[in-house]
């Protein structure tokens, strides 16, 4: 049962924040606020069984950052937990700690600390700022002979490195990449940032006045943290708590949540390069070589180690060669984009392969099991030498041997996941090899979760104080089944749909013409898109069409006439944000404008009022069909008896339809079409189901006749 007193604050917040900025309560906010409300007084009581878990489909306009945010930092800091909150992109990121936090204090009584949560890699590292301003030469000559990523190590701007410095020296910059007043280029940035293997934290000569510590120390104090997926996941990946606070005192609030599940096989995915694997474990050599020179390690040591390295050079050698004859002797050779691709059925590896990558898995494991070692005896050395000079020779290797280690680990998980046999009864690894269509004949390892649910379920689920799942789009056709299996949920898991305040019927309408034409036949589907788009659009319109492949988005492109293809933005020739200030000014100037983009512009674009006012959809948005990750995951649900297409690609496709169409209403007083160039929506039984899951706009079904088109522009 929720406190009467916190109950009260969270009331007396959302009516403060109603009468401060002269908002319309909404019913849908309501709604929200008082559903996480009631998930998380699960907390006060401490004999709780379960996780408090919520997840909140909450449509566009439902207002749900204030609702979480009211619904829980009041109760959170009566009962002494901090609010996580993660999203999936910088630009949420930066409304919710720019604008959203700061009016929620000014406009109610509410008082709560915040700060934003980055990894190292946004922070300068002070001992690399200063290693390049003093342009060390033995540190240079360590880079170039033993370093990893050499072109990214060298380079720099000695400049701009002496302007930061004043800068920091002044108190005129904490240190925070995105604080500098001027874009700093990724070739700048790079040989001042330090991953955590490369860190000495409190043994670092810098440490009392590092950037990233400070940062570290105000965010453990701070009430509310902003932070993204990523972050989140990389600290839950290291046991949690170790750069964010202890899972077990955190309510985490995943906004986008939708997004959970894809970023959680991504950050769990292992690869490894194997000829460029062959050339860096040469390299290793040497800075044995060079350790034994400067007594950091024994010649028992560094001839064990040697040893090692040419052994697990050689079985890779051997490795490479068996699995390159495999990938060009199979005559069904798969193409994904530029590379040839074998993706092994079910993710069960040949036997051929299960002895090499065991093998290479035990020499890897070693290979971690030395440099950590090696690691261990620098930060030591740095503790405890008496000699200046060795001291900083140990801190100059020590970000070279922690790399080291770090790959050596990458590696030993990557042939682990190809030596090991999946769980039975779960889903499996896709696991697949791509090899270079060039000269270099590279052959590109990887192993990927076909779902996130374990993980999530042992690092999340299981560790967390609460959780809240939101999104305007976590369902597909109208239930969570889709996010349930591919997060792993709890069965205890509360869930609630609130729909948008938007008047669909009346704002839109979804029109799907008459083709005649299948979208497999593509040279046809193409031509009818191309004659169809000076048919549908006026020439001062502004219109976003979305396409499932970029080979049909550049055939589009390239087959109008060039009155229209003046009037087109291409993903593929700007930046985003680019993109969308030209489209935006050429709309402000009264000129037509038409953004030509992938799935990535399907969502997370905001183009309200007249910046769009007609949506158009090449097809409907299944997934690649080669995707190795998508393909082993349909192997292991026909296994499980189920049918891949209706379980897997029909509710994922209608979930992405979904997003595409709403691109075009963004706020309760847009207006616009849809336009969807595919008739199976019709025609096809899955069609019917995807069609009644999108909000009810007004349906025109096959009504314009558009497979005359080319016939008419001829």
């Amino acid at each position: 049962m929720l406190a009467d007193d916190v109950k009260g604050r969270i009331q007396a917040a959302y009516s403060q924040m109603l009468n401060s900025y002269d908002l319309v309560p909404r019913y849908g906010q309501r709604l929200m606020i008082a559903e996480i409300a009631k998930a998380l007084a699960q907390l006060v009581d401490e004999d709780h069984e379960n996780t408090p878990i919520c997840a909140i489909e909450a449509g566009t306009g439902t207002g749900k950052t204030l609702a979480y945010l009211l619904a829980s930092i009041p109760l959170a800091k009566e009962m002494g937990f901090q609010v996580v909150v993660a999203t999936a992109t910088v630009a949420l990121q930066e409304q919710v700690i720019l604008k959203d936090i700061p009016e929620l204090l000014q406009g109610t009584d509410l008082d709560f600390s915040f700060a934003l949560a980055k990894g190292r890699g946004r922070y300068v590292c002070l001992s690399k700022l200063d290693a390049h301003l003093s342009g060390s030469d033995s540190s240079q000559a360590m880079l170039e002979l033993y370093g990893e990523e050499v072109d990214d190590l060298q380079g720099g701007n000695h400049a701009l490195y002496q302007e930061m410095l004043d800068a920091l020296s002044a108190g005129n910059w904490q240190g925070d990449r995105d604080d500098w007043p001027k874009i700093v280029s990724d070739r700048d940035w790079q040989p001042l940032t330090v991953d955590n293997a490369g860190c000495l934290g409190s043994r670092c000569s810098n440490f009392s006045n590092c950037c990233f510590y400070r940062a570290r120390d105000s965010m453990d104090k701070a009430d509310c943290i902003i932070s993204n997926h990523d972050l989140v996941l990389s600290d839950l990946a290291l046991g949690g708590g170790v750069i964010l606070p202890d899972p077990g005192k955190c309510i985490y609030i995943f906004d986008e949540a939708h997004h959970l599940p894809l970023k959680s096989n991504n950050h769990f995915a292992r690869y490894s390069p194997v000829k460029a694997t062959m050339t860096w474990l040469e390299r290793l050599q040497n800075m044995s070589r060079g350790l034994l020179q400067d007594e950091f390690i024994q010649p028992d040591e560094q001839e064990a180690l040697e040893s090692l390295l040419t052994t697990t050079g050689k079985q890779l050698q051997q490795t490479y060669y068996i699995l390159l004859d495999m990938v060009n002797e199979q005559s069904s050779e798969q193409h994904y984009e530029n590379r040839r691709q074998l993706t092994f059925k079910s993710g069960i590896v040949p036997e051929a392969i299960l002895l090499e990558a065991d093998n290479l898995a035990g020499y890897f494991t070693q290979l971690t099991t030395r440099w950590q070692k090696i690691n261990e005896q620098l930060k030591a050395e740095l503790e405890e030498s008496s000699s200046v000079d060795h001291s900083e020779r140990a801190e100059q290797w020590f970000p070279l041997v922690g790399a080291s280690a770090k790959r050596a680990e990458a590696n030993m998980e990557l042939w682990l996941a190809f030596s090991q046999p999946d769980i039975v009864g779960k889903a499996p690894m896709a696991r697949w090899i791509s090899a270079s269509i060039d000269e270099t004949e590279e052959l590109h390892m990887s192993a990927t979760p076909v779902l996130a649910a374990d993980n999530l379920q042992q690092r999340l689920w299981e560790s967390c104080a609460a959780a809240v799942l939101t999104s305007a789009t976590l369902t597909s056709l109208d239930s969570f089944e889709m996010l349930i299996m591919r997060a792993g949920l709890p069965e205890h898991t509360q869930f609630l749909r609130i729909p948008s305040p938007f008047r669909f019927a009346e704002a839109a309408t979804i029109s799907v013409p008459r083709l005649n034409c299948d979208p497999s036949d593509n040279l046809r589907h193409t031509e009818l898109i191309v004659a169809a788009i000076p048919k549908l659009l006026a020439t001062t319109d502004a219109a976003l069409m979305l396409f499932s492949s970029r080979r049909q988005m550049r055939d589009v492109l390239d087959g109008l006439d060039d009155e229209w293809r003046d009037r087109v933005l291409c993903q593929d020739d700007f930046q985003k944000s680019q993109l969308l200030k030209y489209h935006r000014k050429r709309v402000d100037d009264g000129e037509g404008s038409i953004i030509f983009g992938l799935a990535s512009f399907a969502e997370g674009i905001d183009l309200p009022s007249k910046y769009c006012t007609h949506v158009l959809i090449a097809k409907l948005p299944f997934s690649v069909p080669n995707d190795p990750v998508e393909v082993t995951l349909a192997d292991w649900v026909e296994e499980q008896g189920h049918n891949p297409f209706m379980k897997l690609a029909v509710p994922d496709a209608a979930f992405r339809l979904l997003q595409a169409t709403g691109r075009l209403l963004r706020n309760e007083q847009d207006t616009g079409q849809i336009t969807l160039f595919d008739e199976r929506i019709v025609t096809r039984r899955y069609g019917k189901a995807i069609l009644d899951s999108l909000p009810p706009y007004r349906r025109e079904l096959l009504t314009l006749d558009l497979s005359e088109s080319l016939a008419d522009s001829a």
